[in-house]
């Protein structure tokens, strides 16, 4: 029985040591020399401007943008199987899918009412 645990056990031992390895290697062979345009912070290209005082707080399309790459991601993930397996399921699987298809689009139209949808 704890043979069948083995492969999953040096599965992560190589992930754990190609991890390790490869933040030491950076760390031995990366340069040591930093100037000022190398710990800049980098704004696509722009100069960066300066921060004001007190707390930020980043604009809400940031979390839009999120939000809807989620809920895209959550539905490609789960159409791609009930795609394949469609044959199968018959109507209790179209149901399904179809309160799930519900279900993404509630979260698709508050996408769309709060304005993640237009890039300006």
């Amino acid at each position: 029985m704890l043979s069948n645990y083995v492969p999953i056990l040096v599965l992560m031992v190589i992930a754990t040591l190609f991890a390790v390895g490869s933040v030491a290697a950076g760390a031995l062979v990366g340069p040591r020399r930093f100037n000022r345009a190398k710990v800049d912070a980098y704004e696509c290209g722009i100069e960066p401007s300066p921060a004001p005082a007190g707390p930020q707080r980043f604009p809400v399309k940031y979390y839009n943008t999120a939000m809807l790459f989620i809920v895209f991601d959550i539905e490609i993930i789960f159409l791609f199987p009930w795609a394949i397996a469609f044959d199968s399921l018959a109507v209790f699987g179209l149901g399904a899918m179809g309160l799930f298809m519900a279900t993404i689009f509630v979260a698709y139209a508050y996408e769309w009412r709060r304005g993640g949808l237009e890039w300006d």
